[in-house]
């Protein structure tokens, strides 16, 4: 008789209600949070569109020196008549250590100067002076084939210790002879040099010699690396230098791997400024205003970190 109740009881039987956990919003927020970040695309957009106006900035930047390159400039009488010498002048290297500028000269005949149309061989002997303290007269036999010619010009008014800002002068000049008779002259200039560009400073043409004087200075991409290079520089040693102090100031001892960042900083830093464009001289305008003071602030944060850590690791030592 009293298993029915036991029944009645057994299924009236419910298991236990679970506690109800309250999560606050700002919790509830923050687990949401981190299972699901918060995404704002105008950043990504804004990182998109400086990465195209930077490539394109730069794409129009070197057209613009392209063009500009290309350009010949000429000089030498406006109507020379059909009887004229032409001198292709292709102003291959500056070497500013040197002060010199080396040109490669291509020499051409027109009219009745050349011989069977050919405008490589000359009717009479050719004598062609130049402006060259080293290679002062250039001769061509009369019925033999003209080729090529190096000539050294002189640089003035320069010093290359001045990187980048250096800027030097030269006179390139000729006057010709075809059999003893003297002849016009035309004279077309391009430039060949990637670390500078030329620019007509003045022209003198006397009789038949024609003369141009160039202003030669460092080309717009060696600015654009020079400057990035002592921007650079001085960052890296102001990094490490926040980072000396930081060290320092936490007492944190001697942490090999922020050592192993200052020396080899200190070490890239050489060999960044020995990648500098025109390999410029150790003393140049370059050196004193970045170099030498970010080395100096190299090795100043290197021996900080290392004194204060001597001190630090000595007295954990020392103790009991």
């Amino acid at each position: 008789m009293s298993a029915p109740p036991q029944r009645r009881a057994g299924r009236s039987a419910r298991p236990a209600a679970r506690p109800r956990v309250r999560i606050h919003s700002r919790a509830r927020s923050a687990v949401a949070g981190t299972a699901r970040p918060r995404v704002r695309p105008w950043r990504a957009y804004t990182v998109v569109v400086a990465i195209v106006l930077s490539v394109t900035a730069g794409l129009l930047l070197y057209f613009d020196e392209r063009s500009s390159r290309s350009h010949a400039q000429v000089v030498g009488a406006t109507a020379p008549g059909p009887d004229f010498l032409e001198v292709d002048v292709t102003l291959q290297r500056v070497d500013a250590a040197a002060q010199t500028v080396t040109a490669k000269i291509v020499t051409q005949l027109r009219g009745a100067l050349q011989t069977a149309d050919n405008p490589l061989v000359p009717t009479g002997d050719v004598v062609l002076e130049t402006t060259s303290l080293e290679q002062t007269v250039l001769k061509y036999p009369a019925g033999q084939q003209i080729g090529s010619s190096t000539v050294t010009f002189s640089l003035f008014d320069g010093r290359i210790s001045d990187y980048p800002f250096d800027r030097y002068y030269a006179i390139i000049g000729f006057a010709a002879t075809v059999g003893g008779r003297s002849v016009p002259l035309v004279m077309g200039l391009t430039e060949g040099d990637p670390f500078f560009v030329f620019k007509q400073d003045g022209k003198l043409s006397e009789g038949n010699g024609v003369a141009v004087t160039e202003r030669i200075s460092r080309s717009r991409s060696t600015f654009i690396l020079a400057w990035f290079m002592m921007a650079a520089m001085w960052a890296l040693a102001l990094s490490v230098l926040v980072a000396a102090w930081l060290i320092v100031r936490q007492r944190r001892g001697i942490i090999w791997p922020a050592l192993s960042w200052m020396a080899a900083t200190l070490f890239a830093l050489v060999g960044m400024r020995n990648a500098a464009p025109g390999s410029p001289p150790i003393g140049s305008l370059l050196d004193y205003a970045a170099f030498f003071w970010a080395e100096l602030l190299v090795a100043v944060g290197l021996t900080m970190v290392v004194a204060r850590g001597v001190r630090v690791e000595g007295g954990r030592g020392s103790g009991p």
